[in-house]
């Protein structure tokens, strides 16, 4: 198989990395500050020496600067495959293909899952780029979960965020029923049990954070605003108010805590 490159080890970047190597990758792995060694995985120096002869890189960073930033001092070459698996939106995808040296191609595969999907090949995979290079990523790919292919370069990170608009607004609702059910005396376990039968079912389920949930308020508030921007003039009331209990949830820290405890936030605002 060949060398897979990740940037990034973040929680996600750490579990993908995790993940190719349980699958038989050569992996290579950087971050821009030190972090705990993968097991399994080559520790590089630097990202170009993680990226030196590798097929694949893979970048799972904070935003749209940071896989510039690291991208440009990855010094990829012309043959290599960049695969852009952060949440960055549309424009944030075509800027990285824009600055990309000649040669190298690109597809945007930000995922659907959470760090226990990634360490289990259990992601969903929302892919875009050209048809022949996502089939040439499609191993790597397929081996961190299933794989939807979206269109365009650009349209993966377009679904991503379609995909966050409606869970951190269900989040957000979530946490509304719960707040009316304590208003009106019902206890919290037979509010949840009501809620697990109802459509929002799989929002009570990604609340009650399951086994390896991380999606941290901050970059959760980060991602809500890239979708706002991107719709920019057309009214979301949801979003708006899930996006304003993210920024309150920011403030009362700590930044990396769970998605999660946006179940609990109508206590800590009372």
């Amino acid at each position: 198989m060949q060398t897979v490159a990740v940037l990034g080890l973040g929680r996600m970047g750490a579990a993908i990395a995790g993940r190719l190597v349980d699958q038989g990758y050569a992996v290579r792995t950087w971050n821009r500050s030190p972090r705990p060694p993968v097991p399994g995985a080559v520790a590089a120096g630097s990202a170009a020496e993680a990226c030196a002869g590798a097929g694949f890189v893979v970048t799972m960073l904070t935003d749209a600067a940071a896989v510039l930033a690291v991208v440009g001092a990855a010094d990829l070459r012309a043959g290599a495959t960049l695969i852009e698996m952060s949440t960055i939106g549309p424009d944030g995808v075509l800027k990285v293909a824009g600055a990309l040296p000649a040669g190298v191609d690109m597809v945007d595969a930000p995922v659907g899952g959470s760090v226990g999907a990634a360490a289990g090949g259990a992601l969903r995979i929302l892919a875009g780029g050209d048809p022949a290079v996502l089939d040439r990523a499609e191993t790597v790919l397929a081996a961190l979960g299933s794989v939807h292919r979206c269109g365009a370069l650009g349209r993966g990170a377009a679904n991503k965020l379609v995909l966050n608009t409606a869970v951190l607004a269900g989040l957000a609702a979530l946490a509304d029923a719960l707040a009316v059910g304590a208003a009106l005396g019902i206890a919290r376990e037979d509010a949840l049990e009501l809620l697990r039968a109802s459509p929002l079912a799989a929002v009570v389920g990604r609340a009650m954070g399951g086994p390896g949930a991380a999606f941290g308020v901050a970059l959760a508030a980060k991602d809500l605003d890239l979708a706002r921007a991107a719709a920019a003039g057309v009214p979301l009331p949801a979003a708006d108010g899930a996006a304003e209990l993210l920024r309150r949830a920011v403030a009362a820290g700590p930044a990396d805590a769970d998605v999660a405890v946006l179940m609990h936030f109508h206590e800590v605002l009372s």
